[in-house]
């Protein structure tokens, strides 16, 4: 969402980045979301990446947190709601400061007061699941895991990596996800991580899920510290289907996009999977299709 808004000329600049169009482009998320139900997306994220009270805060609307929140959820369900079925909306609980920077996270108890509050407006809201996503750190991911449990909501937690396969932190993949079990997560997964990494990141997680399902959503382009996130075309819809493939042959259940992916990705990783299941004659998980995640990254 949040490079797609970019993509399509709406300020994304900080404090609030993907927020911001929650006021200024309502119209532009809402076609976002409507633009990835077409391409066969099965779950929307929210744009709730920034509705935080920390990020609002930076921008002097720390007042608006629920209100934006209640917002973001809606223009994801309008388009869900248009697919006539088979498309559920998650809530996103990103951390609270910026993603590649886990010393930034502030202390627990602070961490369990903001993302209980953000969980709670998800909930109230109307998600179907919660996407604790691009979590950098054990620490925060428990502390967001824990919030979005306590709602009973469906649950599914995503860590970003580095380019040793470690948590920006240091942790190791396994101990992150042994760390998060407790609250019975229905997923695990990976996100904003390169193409070529996911490949060896899958491999860790595998051994790590032990029963639970898993997958990734991968990102096209890098940080750039003048432009913020460049759109690169390095890897087509073709190519970022191609390596899909490969992800769902090591057991992926869920696929989906992260940062610079747009609609066509999705597009090309839906057409690739139905190929491939057409010549297995099966599917993977729980006999159905991969479900094919719209990030909102």
């Amino acid at each position: 969402m949040g490079t797609e808004l970019t993509r399509r000329t709406v300020d994304t600049s900080l404090p609030l980045w993907s927020a911001a169009a929650l006021e200024s482009a309502p119209d532009v998320v809402a076609q976002i979301h409507a633009d990835y139900v077409a391409a066969g997306a099965t779950v929307l994220t929210a744009n709730t990446f920034r509705t935080n009270t920390r990020a609002l805060a930076k921008a002097g609307i720390a007042q608006r947190a629920r209100d934006l929140t209640f917002k973001a959820v809606a223009l994801a369900r309008r388009a869900a709601a248009a697919a006539g079925g088979g498309v559920r909306v998650a809530g996103s609980l990103a951390p609270v400061e910026d993603c590649y920077m886990p010393e930034l996270a502030p202390a627990v108890e602070a961490l369990d007061i903001e993302h209980g509050e953000l969980a709670r407006n998800l909930a109230d809201a109307g998600v179907d699941l919660m996407l604790i996503e691009t979590m950098n750190s054990v620490r925060e991911a428990v502390a967001a895991a824990r919030a979005a449990a306590s709602t009973g909501k469906p649950l599914w937690v995503s860590f970003t990596l580095g380019a040793d396969g470690a948590l920006l932190s240091g942790e190791t993949l396994t101990s992150a996800v042994a760390a998060v079990r407790p609250f019975r997560p229905e997923a695990v997964l990976v996100n904003c991580v390169p193409v070529a990494q996911i490949a060896a990141a899958l491999s860790d997680l595998r051994m790590a899920a032990d029963g639970l399902i898993y997958g990734a959503y991968g990102n096209v382009g890098h940080i750039d510290d003048t432009v913020g996130w460049t759109l690169t075309d390095a890897v087509t819809p073709e190519q970022y289907a191609a390596a899909a493939q490969g992800w769902r042959a090591q057991g992926a259940g869920i696929i989906g996009g992260c940062c610079g992916t747009h609609p066509g990705h999705i597009r090309a990783l839906v057409k690739g999977m139905q190929i491939v299941d057409s010549q297995s004659g099966e599917w993977m998980a729980s006999d159905s299709p991969p479900s094919t995640l719209h990030s909102l990254l």
